[in-house]
């Protein structure tokens, strides 16, 4: 690791290609490594940094901060991180994470890190670098290019398959089916690349055909059908005078299921003309929206009632954040572990508030849990996996306390501490 937290091209690996058959381009190297700067270029007395470059010394700076060697070093580093980003962008290229252009912008930038002479190292090896990646970054434009023109060419096949499949549709009797693979078939349509215009006009003219085609014997098989109405007209007023029967209700999780398969119910029957069904649908639907409503109302009344246990978490929040920054773990952590199970106690709180609330006691749990890790890690191995447990048997606890209140999301929170504990455990 450099200075100030940049890593150094050392501690950089690159990733490995997802693909051989990818465009051509320099070999990454297995692991970078820092190079030599004292071969390259020295450094006087007074920290006056030179390079010594193809057409001779050149001063690239000087080093005042301290011992003259770092300052070769320092400029060193700048040349290493030129070459890491070259041979970086080199692998993405390779595996096709990164464009030709990307490419480009990236030799231009080293090639005019190059000219400017700020840093000491290998010009020749670097120069040869760019051109290897310029070259690269050619090749990757040129295979983009192609890559286009086949996508395009699929995309045409692709649209007469379409065009053949909505042809073929034409004479369906699967009524629903037909229509919603019409529906799914224009959207497929519309997400395919863009080509040859009179082609793909064509084409569609033949879906659109094609599909008009299977409308009008649709709305002619459906108009032979309104002379049998009556009996689903009497059919949806007998679901409606069950779902006013339940309209009143609080039998909540019963009643709504009830409910729901009243709707199937109506779903399954077929429509009655426009004029009956939008009337006979307004009374089914109000009588399913007054008993939502009811159940809606009171579910937040329930949430409200919590509102009262607010203050108290609140005081408890207080308390755990005191504990920051952590001076003495063991004494935090029998602390938190007792504002702990005082929490669990206070209630639940509504869901408006909850987020909030448990955010703030995880920051003060996960402070106290990383300062545990640290002494962990300077501790036995003994000692460290008896604070480990103590930790997992904490967020057991609090994901079986989440999971008893219903609350999924604070739940599956927990059980991604737990992994990463027993994780951590399995490391030690």
């Amino acid at each position: 690791m450099a200075e100030n937290g940049v890593p150094t091209p050392a501690a950089l690996r690159p990733p490995t290609p997802v693909s051989a058959a990818r465009v051509p381009s320099p070999a990454a190297p297995a692991a970078p490594t820092a190079s030599n700067p004292a071969a390259f270029g020295h450094v006087d007395p007074d920290g006056t940094v030179h390079l010594h470059a193809p057409e001779g010394d050149i001063v690239v700076g000087q080093w005042a901060a301290g011992d003259p060697s770092e300052g070769l070093a320092f400029f060193g580093r700048k040349y290493d991180d030129l070459v890491v980003e070259v041979e970086l962008v080199s692998v993405r290229l390779a595996d096709g994470r990164a464009s030709g252009e990307q490419a480009d912008s990236v030799v231009t930038k080293v090639r005019e890190a190059l000219a400017a002479r700020s840093f000491v190292g290998d010009v020749r090896a670097l120069e040869a670098k760019c051109d290897a990646l310029a070259e690269a970054a050619a090749l990757a434009r040129e295979a983009n290019r192609a890559r286009r023109a086949a996508e395009r060419e699929a995309a045409l096949a692709d649209r007469r398959r379409l065009a053949d499949e909505a042809e073929s549709l034409s004479g369906s009797t699967a009524w629903k089916a037909t229509t919603e693979r019409y529906a799914a078939l224009v959207e497929e349509w519309k997400v395919l690349p863009r080509g040859d215009r009179a082609a793909e006009q064509e084409l569609w003219k033949r879906i659109s055909a094609a599909r008009t085609s299977f409308d009008k014997r649709r709305r002619a098989h459906f108009s032979e059908l309104d002379t049998q109405r009556k009996d689903i007209v009497a059919g949806k007023r007998a679901l409606i005078e069950r779902a006013e029967g339940l309209a009143t209700s609080t039998d909540w999780q019963r009643t709504g299921k009830q409910l729901r398969d009243l709707l199937d119910e109506w779903k399954a029957l077929p429509r009655a003309s426009r004029s009956d069904e939008d009337r006979l649908w307004k009374r089914f639907k109000a009588a399913q929206d007054a008993f939502y409503a009811a159940r809606t109302a009171a579910q937040e009344a329930s949430e409200e009632e919590l509102r009262v246990h607010v203050p108290a978490k609140e005081a408890l929040l207080t308390e755990a954040e005191a504990l920051l920054p952590v001076t003495d773990l063991a004494a935090a952590k029998k602390a938190l572990r007792g504002i702990q199970d005082r929490w669990e106690k206070a209630g639940d709180v509504p869901r408006s508030e909850r987020g909030r609330l448990e955010g703030r006691l995880k920051k003060v749990e996960d402070a106290v849990r990383s300062q545990e890790e640290a002494a962990w890690s300077r501790s036995t191995g003994t000692v460290a996996t008896d604070a480990f447990a103590q930790a997992l048997e904490r967020l057991e606890a609090k994901r079986d306390a989440a999971t008893a209140r219903g609350d999924a999301k604070a739940a599956a929170e927990f059980e991604a501490q737990i992994s990463s504990t027993r994780a951590l455990m399995g490391q030690r």
